[in-house]
C-alpha cells in the first residue's frame, strides 16, 4: 500500500487559519477590556438604553450635590417622586433635568443616580415591601459660592463664565445667562422650544455657545510667532496710529485707539489691532493651520457636556482680508468660552491641558464612597517654554494693559481681554480669559458678555468677582 505524501500547501493554510482564530480571538478580547475599562458607563448610562428606566421603578433617583455639600438636585415626595432644584435657574444647564429628555449632570450621573448601593440586608428587606431603595448621590467639583458669584457678576446680560481648575480640570462653576428654571420645566417646555421664543435659554452658552473669540485669539497669533521666531520675537515693533492700512484694507484698533511706538510685549497688553493685523502676515499659515489644530480647534474637545467645536477656516494661500482678520480673532473664527478657558487652563499648567470633569465622587446614601474620579491629562498643547512667555505677556495685559480691572494688590493675575465684532452696527461682545496667582495658578476665568461692549470694561470685572469670591477678598 502506498504512504500517502505530507501536503505543505494544506499544512500552511491550517497554519494561518488557525493564526487569524487565535488573532480574532485576541482582538475580541482586547475589545473587551477596553469595554469593560472605558466603554462601559457611557454604554449603559446612554439614554437609549431601556434598562435604566427598568431601575426608576424600583429606585429613588439619588442626589446631586455641590462639592462643599449643598443639595443641587434632589428627589422629593410631592403625590408621587418630583424632582426639585433648590437652586433654580443658577445651576440649571451645568446640572440638567431628567424631564423632556435627560441633560448635564442628570444626563453624565444617570447610571450612578438609579443605581443603590444601600445595606443589602435594607435592599432586601425594601424589595419584599415592595418600597424603592435609594439611589446613590453624586458629588460634584461645582462651588456654590463660586457659581453664583458668576451668575450675580452676569446679571441679566447674555452670556457665560466658566471657572476652571487649571492642575486638575475640575470645573468649578459654570454659568449660561439667559437660563430656564428646571422645577417648572413641564410647565415652560413649549414656550422654551417655540420658534416665538429667540432667548435661546435651552443653550448652554458655556459649552454650546460659539463666537468669534476677538482678541483674545492673539494669544494664538501671539504662540505661533513666538515658535517661528524664538529667539528674535522680542524685535518685533509696530507704530499705531489707531488705523493700519494695507492695500485697499483698513484695520482698526478698538474706537480708534491710538497706541503710537509699540514692542511686542506692549502691543499685546494694549491689544493693538493694527500691531498683530501686520504681524499675521509674518505667519506661516500652514503652520498656523496646524497649530490651531493642537489647540483643538475643529476637533473633538476632552469633554463630556454636550458642546460646540471651535472652528478656524483660514488656509494657506488665504487673502489679504482673511490673513489681517483672523490674526485679531475675527473674519471666520469662532470659539467656545469653554475651549477659551481650556487654552487658558493649559496657558496656567505650563502647556499641559487637563481634561475638564465635574463628578468628584459617587456616594451611597450613606455616604460610602463608592467611585472617585480622579484628574487625567489631555496632553501638550504647548511646550512648558511657551507657557511661560504667554503668562508673562498675560500678566503685563493685567498691570500695563486692558485688564487694568482685575488689577489688585491682595493676588496677581494674567489674563486677556477681547471685543469681538460679530454684525455690523452692533456692539462687539465683550471677553475676558485668564488665570490668578499668576505665579501659581490655582483658577482659571473665562467671561462672554453678549452685546456688551469692551472686554475690559465689561468682562473683566465679571472676572474680577469670581477672583475675589475664590481669594475671599
Amino acid at each position: 500500500m502506498k504512504k500517502a505524501m505530507p501536503n505543505p500547501g494544506a499544512n500552511r493554510s491550517i497554519l494561518i487559519v488557525t493564526y487569524l482564530m487565535v488573532g480574532l480571538f485576541v482582538c475580541m478580547m482586547g475589545y473587551f477590556g477596553y469595554f469593560l475599562q472605558v466603554q462601559k458607563d457611557n454604554v449603559i448610562n446612554n439614554s437609549y438604553n431601556s434598562r435604566l428606566d427598568r431601575f426608576s421603578d424600583r429606585i429613588v433617583r439619588g442626589q446631586i450635590l455641590s462639592r462643599d455639600g449643598h443639595v443641587l438636585a434632589e428627589t422629593r415626595e410631592e403625590e408621587g417622586e418630583v424632582r426639585a432644584y433648590p437652586y433654580g435657574s443658577l445651576f440649571a444647564h451645568v446640572v440638567g433635568y431628567s424631564s423632556n429628555g435627560k441633560t448635564g449632570l442628570e444626563s453624565l450621573g444617570n447610571f450612578y443616580l438609579l443605581t443603590s448601593h444601600m445595606n443589602l440586608v435594607e435592599q432586601t428587606v425594601n424589595e419584599l415591601a415592595g418600597v424603592k431603595n435609594i439611589g446613590d448621590n453624586v458629588i460634584t467639583t461645582l462651588d456654590v459660592n463660586l457659581q453664583k458669584a458668576a451668575g450675580e457678576a452676569l446679571g441679566d446680560r447674555r452670556g457665560a463664565v466658566v471657572v476652571l481648575e487649571p492642575d486638575t480640570g475640575k470645573i468649578l462653576a459654570l454659568v449660561s445667562h439667559p437660563g430656564f428654571d428646571p422645577n417648572t420645566l413641564g410647565a415652560d417646555w413649549n414656550w422654551l422650544i417655540s420658534e416665538e421664543n429667540t432667548e435661546a435659554q435651552l443653550l448652554n452658552r458655556g459649552t454650546q455657545g460659539v463666537y468669534p473669540p476677538g482678541s483674545t485669539f492673539k494669544i494664538v497669533t501671539m504662540l505661533e510667532y513666538v515658535r517661528e521666531h524664538p529667539d528674535t520675537w522680542q524685535d518685533f515693533t509696530f507704530d499705531c496710529d489707531g488705523v493700519y492700512e494695507q492695500g485697499e484694507y483698513k484695520i482698526s484698533c478698538y474706537h480708534g485707539n491710538v497706541h503710537g511706538h509699540q514692542t511686542l510685549e506692549q502691543a499685546f497688553a494694549n491689544s493693538c489691532n493694527g500691531a498683530f493685523a501686520a504681524l499675521g502676515q509674518e505667519i506661516d499659515l500652514g503652520k498656523m493651520r496646524n497649530l490651531t489644530e493642537q489647540l483643538l480647534f475643529n476637533r473633538d474637545l476632552p469633554l463630556a457636556l454636550a458642546y460646540s467645536k471651535s472652528s478656524f477656516k483660514m488656509e494657506e494661500g488665504a487673502d489679504l482680508w482673511e490673513i489681517l482678520q483672523t490674526s485679531i480673532g475675527q473674519g471666520g473664527t469662532q470659539m467656545t468660552p469653554i475651549h477659551n478657558a481650556m487654552i487658558t487652563a493649559a496657558i496656567a499648567n505650563g502647556g499641559v491641558l487637563m481634561k475638564p470633569y465635574l463628578i468628584e465622587r459617587v456616594e451611597s446614601a450613606a455616604g460610602e464612597e463608592i467611585k472617585r474620579f480622579l484628574p487625567e491629562a489631555s496632553g501638550n498643547l504647548m511646550t512648558a517654554r511657551e507657557a511661560e512667555v504667554l503668562a508673562g505677556l498675560m500678566r503685563q495685559v493685567v498691570t500695563e494693559g486692558t485688564g487694568s480691572a482685575v488689577r489688585t494688590d491682595d493676588y496677581p493675575v494674567a489674563g486677556k481681554t477681547g471685543s469681538a465684532e460679530f454684525e455690523t452696527d452692533r456692539e462687539t461682545h465683550a471677553w475676558f480669559t485668564g488665570f490668578a496667582p499668576a505665579d501659581n495658578p490655582k483658577i482659571v476665568v473665562t467671561v462672554v458678555v453678549e452685546e456688551a461692549g469692551s472686554g475690559g470694561q465689561v468682562a473683566a470685572p465679571v472676572a474680577r468677582r469670581v477672583f475675589d469670591t475664590f481669594f475671599g477678598s
